[in-house]
């Protein structure tokens, strides 16, 4: 028997957050057909909140109008209440975000908008206090009554917003960007770049992989010095900063500040899987040591604080966490007072505090101070006559007392849904970092988490699911957990060259394809044609923290069209790429991915393939260094892809370099391979 006064139909729901709510007065229900079914029989408005466990602002309008059984009773009365996780379905979200900023010219969570019985938006709201709340339920719930009409155009005018500015115009250019366009693209960019502390030159910052991940690229290929300062200046700044976690590893949404200093502490699933990449690749481009710790400390984090017992990954750690009083406060888990660090580290502590700035420059507020680094470990170690490895070992030293003090703290509280695209980026991550820095564990684990994607995220029918909770899987994926599970098993393909992981990449996007397509463009819609839409099939193309579900399954087509030339996906490709160049030329800084992939096909592109008995030696050779234009096939005899077929020749093992399927005279010096791929 439950102690709680009120109890609601999310109940029955797996998702944290959902789960958070059911105990609110307010008669929560989840979105379902049957639901918004309901809505119309009765023509009552619908009210749809939509947020996040992780989400601070979600959780202080709970508090002050979710918990409150007078504005539940306006709710109750007027409405049907619908709560949405935003991570769960993240296609009604898109919808309703969209929404939100033609109606306001801007965004964010929670997001809450009263709808039509038939989920047409007509108003929006982030962030609203109870009395502000009370008045404007009444007053929509009036005009709804008074003047349907009125609502109903607007409503409508709305709804053909929603559907225009999603729309991919079909262009007759039948021309790519071109390089200097690109050029002046990156030229025009770089008007933003703080090259003192990285980022862009403004506060908050965040940390936006994608974008980071073509720069890297792009200053590589093209020799570019500025670029890479300003990249290699934003991941040593990013990496010392108080938005990665010093004690237990792991990256922070974004920071605050200018300086990557105090940070919004939740820990983001999406975040660590993306940047785990971008760590690894800039390690192989650089070979800085930093960077290897850095991809370490973050697997160390996700294995201790977000890894299901059978491989897959929960979504994110809370900001939030009661402090010593039992008072709910952010950071609190991970924010260090003077004295106690003093008193836990003894003679250490001056070491302590001159690497991580227990000083004005990593004070926070409240005696409290975040750790920040702000120079390299040849300063600090030569201003305590240390060499760079004795004060490595001070250091980690102090972390490990720190890590157990803070294990008796209370922790964040987790959002221990799965979700599919998530995990997709973490297998990606895991497969970079095993392939840039070796270590067999990393292997180890991409290998368990793909196989929990394949033993529990997939349907009977050849698709995926979205999530998973409880042993079970309620809602159909969408392209984002096509597009980051094929490009997680070509990685891990690539770098087991077990030809199993190759082959179920290639009936995923065979099921895209199949119910995802959007033929007049060649993109792929956000959702199944199986599953039930609100206004539009969302095209999702620019890409953000996260790259564009359209922009990773481009770089999927463009990968599997070398594995497997026999299919169409080259011409698919081709299709989607001429759609995408009006939208990448006008907005290139919204297009980082789509810009990753143009740098591709400028370039020529390399299909290593390599088959003999020494193939493994060989392949890792070729595989740390760091070459975003090859794709590696490798076996030991015969392989079925057709890269490797017909090449086995006994007791040699041969590297071939191909380009558009056409193949030089095979190699058995790895300095040459390399010499020609540079």
């Amino acid at each position: 028997m439950s102690d709680q006064k009120y109890t609601n139909a999310l109940i029955s729901e797996t998702s944290p957050y959902l789960l958070q709510h059911a105990h609110n007065p307010v008669n929560w229900k989840a979105w379902k057909p049957e639901v918004l079914q309901k809505a119309q029989d009765e023509n009552r408005l619908l009210l749809i909140s939509i947020g996040y466990a992780s989400c601070h602002w979600c959780h202080v309008m709970e508090e002050e109008c979710f918990e409150d059984e007078a504005v539940a009773d306006v709710m109750n009365k007027n409405f049907v209440n619908i709560k949405i996780d935003r991570e769960e379905r993240p296609d009604i979200d898109q919808i309703y975000m969209d929404a939100l900023q033609l109606m306001t010219g801007s965004g964010g969570w929670p997001l809450n908008i009263v709808a039509l019985p038939d989920g047409r938006p007509f108003w929006g709201a982030t962030y609203v206090k109870k009395k502000d709340w009370i008045q404007v339920l009444s007053q929509l719930k009036d005009l709804y009554q008074t003047e349907p009409e009125k609502v109903l155009g607007y409503a409508e005018n709305l709804s053909q917003g929603i559907r225009e500015i999603n729309k991919i115009s079909n262009t007759d250019n039948s021309n790519l960007l071109s390089a200097d366009q690109l050029q002046d693209m990156v030229k025009d960019w770089s008007a933003y770049f703080d090259t003192f502390l990285g980022g862009y030159k403004r506060a908050p910052k965040f940390m936006m992989p994608v974008n980071m991940n073509f720069l890297l690229h792009y200053g590589s290929v093209q020799n570019d010095k500025d670029v890479l300062d300003y990249v290699h200046t934003t991941l040593t700044r990013m990496a010392w900063g108080g938005i990665f976690d010093h004690v237990g590893g792991g990256f922070s949404r974004y920071a605050v500040d200018t300086k990557w200093h105090v940070p919004h502490f939740e820990k983001m699933l999406y975040d660590n899987g993306l940047l785990l990449s971008l760590y690894a690749k800039a390690y192989a481009q650089s070979k800085n040591q930093l960077y290897a710790r850095t991809v370490r400390q973050i697997i160390e984090f996700l294995e201790e604080e977000l890894l299901h017992e059978e491989g897959g990954y929960y979504s994110s750690l809370d900001a939030d966490s009661l402090d010593e009083d039992g008072n709910l406060e952010e950071g609190a888990y991970y924010v260090w007072k003077e004295k106690e660090l003093i008193s836990l580290l003894g003679e250490d502590y001056p070491i302590f505090k001159d690497y991580y700035n227990i000083n004005s420059y990593g004070f926070w507020e409240h005696d409290n101070y975040v750790l920040i680094r702000d120079a390299a470990d040849s300063v600090i170690a030569e201003k305590h006559n240390l060499t760079v490895s004795e004060l490595a070992q001070h250091i980690n030293s102090c972390r490990q007392i720190l890590k157990q003090e803070r294990a008796k703290r209370k922790k964040p509280r987790l959002d221990d849904k799965i979700l599919t695209s998530w995990n997709g980026l973490i297998l990606k991550g895991l497969t970079d970092a095993y392939r840039y820095l070796g270590n067999n564990h990393f292997l180890d684990l991409a290998l368990k988490n793909a196989q929990f994607i394949t033993s529990l995220l997939m349907a009977s029918n050849g698709g995926l699911f979205h999530n998973f909770k409880y042993g079970r899987s309620t809602i159909h994926a969408f392209l984002e957990d096509y597009a980051a599970v094929i490009d997680g098993f070509i990685g891990l393909y690539e770098v087991s060259f077990d030809e199993r992981w190759i082959e179920k990449s290639r009936k995923l996007l065979d099921y895209a394809l199949e119910n995802f397509a959007d033929e007049s463009t060649g993109l792929f819609f956000f959702t199944s044609k199986n599953d039930a839409i609100v206004i539009r099939r969302t095209l999702e193309v620019a890409d953000n923290v996260i790259p564009s579900s359209n922009s990773m399954m481009a770089l999927n087509l463009l990968k599997l069209s070398k594995f497997y030339p026999d299919e169409n996906y080259g011409n698919r490709l081709e299709k989607i790429v001429l759609s995408m160049q009006k939208n990448i030329a006008e907005q290139p800084q919204s297009h980082a991915n789509w810009l990753h992939l143009t740098l591709l096909l400028q370039k020529p592109f390399y299909e290593v393939a390599i088959v003999g008995e020494d193939f493994e030696d060989k392949a890792s050779e070729i595989l740390k260094e760091y070459l975003p234009n090859t794709i590696v096939a490798a076996t030991s005899k015969e392989g079925q892809i057709a890269l490797l077929k017909n090449r086995f020749i006994p007791d040699k093992t041969n590297v071939y370099i191909c380009e558009k399927g056409a193949c030089k005279l095979p190699l058995t010096q790895i300095e040459e391979v390399l010499k020609q791929l540079r």
